[in-house]
């Protein structure tokens, strides 16, 4: 059983933060992407969520969804989709383009990338708000469903491909992989919340690179967000 995180900790802080709808910033490792990503619950996505991600970060807006979600959604991995034999003898190109020389990982998070139907096109903040806003909603509203009620949900309210890249946690988690994907899905289950988030990495100003940890802390300090490293993300849950 997992222990209690202690509340007072910058850990604990970043939960209750979270919790409530606020930010938090995540560092991932010294020994992978070094990267910080400024994160909020998908739930609570507003157009100024959105401007403040495109603006303050300069990285990928990406969902990131918990495994179980993508089970429920039945959500594939675009890895998988471009590796299909069938997919690659029909568009030759595939084979070619086959991911295998990741300097951080073996194996990319993504799946699908979506727009929800009421968008226009799905670029502004206002839609990708309600892109992400609704995606997390309706994770919630799906669990303990079953999985063809939830596909039938799905359809009826999102289509693709859109402007919201989705990833998806790796089955078993933090467990098997340490990526931004699955640091960000834990960040709203230790919150108890459905394992939705939205985020994006954080550049240096002129893009050239990440963010630098010194760079990240001004940041979480100028603004009042928590911000952690996923060693300590870790470390709660184990």
């Amino acid at each position: 059983m997992t222990p209690p995180v202690d509340m007072e900790s910058e850990v604990g802080r970043a939960i209750a933060a979270f919790a409530t709808g606020k930010p938090v910033m995540v560092f991932d490792s010294d020994f992978r992407e070094r990267e910080t990503d400024l994160l909020w619950p998908a739930s609570a996505a507003t157009p100024e969520v959105i401007r403040t991600l495109r603006n303050d970060c300069g990285g990928l807006l990406f969902l990131a969804i918990g495994n179980e979600i993508g089970e429920i959604f039945g959500l594939p991995w675009l890895q998988d989709i471009h590796t299909h034999p069938t997919l690659v003898e029909e568009n030759p190109v595939l084979g070619k383009l086959i991911t295998d020389d990741l300097q951080y990982d073996n194996r990319s998070a993504f799946t699908l990338s979506l727009n929800h139907r009421e968008t226009f096109t799905g670029i502004t903040d206002r839609d990708r708000a309600l892109t992400t806003r609704r995606f997390g909603e309706l994770s919630g509203e799906m669990i303990g469903r079953s999985s063809e009620d939830a596909i039938t949900a799905f359809g009826l309210e999102f289509r693709t491909p859109g402007h919201i890249p989705v990833c998806r946690e790796a089955p078993g988690g933090l467990k098997t992989r340490q990526g931004h994907t699955e640091l960000a899905v834990s960040i709203a289950r230790l919150a108890g919340m459905v394992p939705c988030t939205i985020g994006a990495e954080m550049l240096e100003p002129e893009g050239d690179g990440a963010l630098s940890l010194d760079g990240a802390r001004a940041y979480s300090l100028a603004n009042g967000i928590p911000m952690i490293t996923g060693e300590e993300i870790t470390s709660a849950i184990d």
